[in-house]
């Protein structure tokens, strides 16, 4: 069923200890992109598979040359007023747990504590051989010290950091290294392809299970690592609402849907529980 900003806020005033769920959604106000449309279907080109990521040095290049750019617009992102809002709304105790497809760690930066990544952080770096682990801005000063021809490039941001961008001599690219060891630097995400840690993901069984219902806002749930906690919940008789512009895959689970965009539908939740 389809809902009002009344009937969201009546939903949330029943239940304590409601579990939120982010998606892209929430952040494409910042001016990062989403992968899908109001259809759920994926935009562009299929992104990097973390199988080949980690075996193909061709992929590796591709996708450090597409990040190099892409990255500036990521970092220099900001909380728009539904980061805002929604910390606000945990802080005056009208919503509970938070846990977030994202990886831009806007959540973060707007004030909501005890945030449960279930993609990782792009922000951060690990190496794949001796696990040290790199502030995203470190690598890249690597990549711009040994790659400045590719520095001033311009190109349309992607999600998460990437962007549109195709470069000619990805011969000629060199990628970023670790400088413990020498070995091959990977973005502290979930690639597609691979699977959530099993220590978050029993951290966020855990949150949906302490839940008394749950919140879904900007996230189409066509990635099965969000949409399992609607089943979870459904399952189990704790209802579901969803804040998405679009269709979602848990449509059919859902209590009460909101078809608006978190900037403009968590603000006004928040001044109407204040």
């Amino acid at each position: 069923m389809t809902a009002d900003g009344d009937a969201l806020a009546g939903f949330v005033g029943r239940h304590r200890r409601i579990l939120v769920l982010s998606g892209a959604g929430m952040s494409t106000a910042s001016g990062i992109p989403d992968y899908r449309d109001r259809d759920g279907v994926r935009r562009g080109k299929t992104p990097v598979q973390g199988p080949e990521f980690r075996k193909l040095e061709a992929v590796r290049k591709r996708y450090w040359a597409r990040s190099m750019v892409g990255y500036p617009a990521l970092s220099a992102a900001a909380p728009n007023a539904g980061h805002a809002a929604l910390a606000g709304l945990q802080a005056a105790g009208r919503l509970g747990a938070l846990m977030t497809q994202n990886v831009d760690g806007l959540h973060q930066r707007a004030g909501s504590a005890d945030v449960l990544e279930l993609h990782g952080n792009i922000h951060k770096v690990v190496c794949l051989d001796c696990h040290a682990s790199f502030p995203r801005s470190f690598v890249q000063g690597q990549l711009v010290e040994a790659n400045p021809a590719l520095a001033g490039a311009v190109a349309t941001p992607a999600p998460d950091g990437d962007a549109h961008l195709e470069p000619d001599a990805l011969a000629e690219f060199h990628l970023p290294y670790c400088v413990h060891c020498g070995g091959t630097l990977k973005p502290d995400v979930v690639f597609f392809g691979d699977g959530v840690p099993a220590a978050v993901t029993r951290e966020a069984l855990a949150r949906m299970e302490a839940a008394d219902a749950l919140l879904v806002v900007g996230s189409s749930l066509v990635v099965y690592s969000g949409y399992r906690f609607c089943r979870m919940a459904a399952a189990s008789g704790k209802p579901i609402a969803a804040i998405n512009l679009g269709k979602t895959r848990a449509d059919d689970l859902l209590a009460l849907k909101l078809e608006a965009s978190a900037e403009s539908a968590l603000p006004a939740l928040h001044i109407r529980l204040a």
